[in-house]
């Protein structure tokens, strides 16, 4: 066989033994053994991933396996040492070092790794998790979240969580920084999925904002699951990542930590947010909580709000449209509408006497909870007709949507297309149709996947029974 004639180059790449910048507790030596361990029941394979999305930043890919085809010989290993653990790098990406030395945020980000996949596989091992019932679920979101250091008592409301998508154009990039600069200067930390896109653009707008307002203790945190992080790697200015272990735990700490949520242009990731929120605020039991929720973007987005703002309306009627707000090219308005309503949320909590830094109060029905395993028979599945309680209608509709992320940029749903073909979606005539329009109008404006390279093929047919 004749090699290639462009073949990649290959990337430079550094080995190196690394000590923890700061905040990772001593292992046991079971622990390291089992980050060691590269069998099916171990972790390590789960490291090396997410390790390596860690330190490749910048790398931005629909497809997850080029990083892991570019970088196949990278390894990490897990020493125990007297003095505590260090990291042994292989073969790792140079563009992490600068003259020899592991840049500090990608070592603080590779260590947090550590913590979470320890952290998480223990607690399931010793059944300290109870993932049976709805509030044990809660709990270990609680959990993983204090072991990262991400909640804070006796701070003011001030939390502001971004969605939107990693495939978005030019102005609704620097729109988003636009907003984020906004809520910098009122003094609002930043929480992403921290990928890029409009996972990047709030948290550097706001750190010209806070720099200015000379305000040092900024969070940036950045939350994701082993699903996605290939394909989102965590942007530079994260500087609290936490891994959580699915898409629905990632969604639950979102909202559990949130006083307020803005929804920038997106894809059907940035759907599946938006219709897990809605699930959650058009359950009865959560009638009268406050929860800020706005939508927006530039002037050049307006349709994009107006198609979504119609499906939801079709779909859920119209009485949900009183749970967000759409506001078009005015980051700051964006910013005093979101301060106004974290106001209302820290005087709900005030009355309530319920902590600041978590959202005990949400009810989260277990539908919203329970892992959805995106197979196609799973997407089959799903109930999606209007004859069921709204909030029950929009959970499903969500996994409609977490199914097509899968198919599009997790390794085991890419996998799954290219074997049995597309997942098959049905339900109610009219909500499908305005779906399949809804997904085409994606494709057509390249939301499903990073411009350039080939033509984006559907994992999904969409039928009307």
């Amino acid at each position: 066989m004749n090699a290639p004639l462009h073949p990649l180059p290959r990337p430079s790449t550094v080995s190196a033994r690394i000590a923890p910048a700061a905040g990772l507790d001593v292992l046991s030596r079971h622990e390291v053994a089992r980050l060691r361990d590269a069998s099916s029941g171990g972790l390590h394979q789960l490291l090396r991933r997410c390790a390596l999305a860690v330190l490749t930043q910048g790398h931005v890919s629909d497809d997850p396996r080029t990083v892991v085809e570019l970088y196949a010989d990278f390894e990490i290993n897990v020493l125990q040492q007297d003095r505590g653990v260090r990291l042994e790098l292989i073969n790792a990406p140079a563009h992490a070092f600068v003259d020899g030395r592991i840049i500090r945020g990608i070592n603080e980000l590779l260590f947090a790794v550590v913590r979470d996949i320890v952290f998480v596989a223990t607690q399931l091992e010793t059944a300290a998790f109870d993932l049976d019932e709805s509030s044990g679920i809660t709990h270990a979101v609680f959990d993983i979240l204090r072991n990262a250091r991400v909640l804070r008592a006796n701070v003011d409301p001030n939390l502001v969580v971004c969605w939107g998508g990693h495939s978005i154009s030019r102005d609704e990039y620097e729109y988003t920084k636009q907003v984020g600069y906004q809520l910098g200067l009122r003094g609002h930390d930043i929480c992403t999925g921290c990928g890029p896109g409009a996972m990047k653009g709030p948290m550097k707008g706001a750190t010209i904002a806070h720099a200015k307002q000379r305000r040092r203790t900024n969070r940036y945190i950045g939350i994701t699951e082993p699903g996605i992080i290939a394909a989102e790697s965590p942007n530079p200015i994260v500087n609290n990542l936490v891994i959580m272990p699915d898409i629905e735990k990632r969604l639950e700490a979102f909202v559990r930590t949130a006083h307020a949520i803005i929804v920038f242009p997106g894809g059907v990731g940035t759907a599946e947010e938006i219709l897990y929120m809605l699930g959650i605020l058009l359950h009865p039991d959560n009638a009268g909580i406050p929860f800020p929720l706005i939508f927006s973007g530039p002037r050049g987005s307006a349709a994009y709000f107006e198609q979504i703002d119609q499906f939801l309306r079709l779909a859920l009627g119209d009485d949900v449209a009183r749970h967000y707000q759409i506001i078009i090219d005015d980051p700051t308005e964006v910013a005093r509408q979101v301060g106004k309503g974290i106001e209302r949320v820290r005087q709900h909590r005030l009355d309530n006497k319920d902590a600041f830094f978590f959202n005990w109060a949400l009810n989260i029905d277990e539908v919203l909870q329970r892992p959805f395993r995106p197979t196609h028979e799973g997407m089959a599945g799903l109930n999606l007709h209007r004859d069921q309680p709204q909030h029950l209608f929009a959970a499903d509709l969500r996994r409609a949507f977490s199914g097509i992320v899968a198919g599009n940029v997790k390794i085991e749903g890419m996998r799954a297309i290219e074997q049995h073909g597309p997942f098959t979606i049905r339900g109610d005539g009219e909500v499908m149709r305005a779906l399949d329009a809804l997904l085409k109008s994606f494709v057509e404006q390249q939301r499903m996947k990073l411009p350039g390279g080939s033509a984006y093929v559907p994992c999904y047919r969409v039928l009307v029974d």
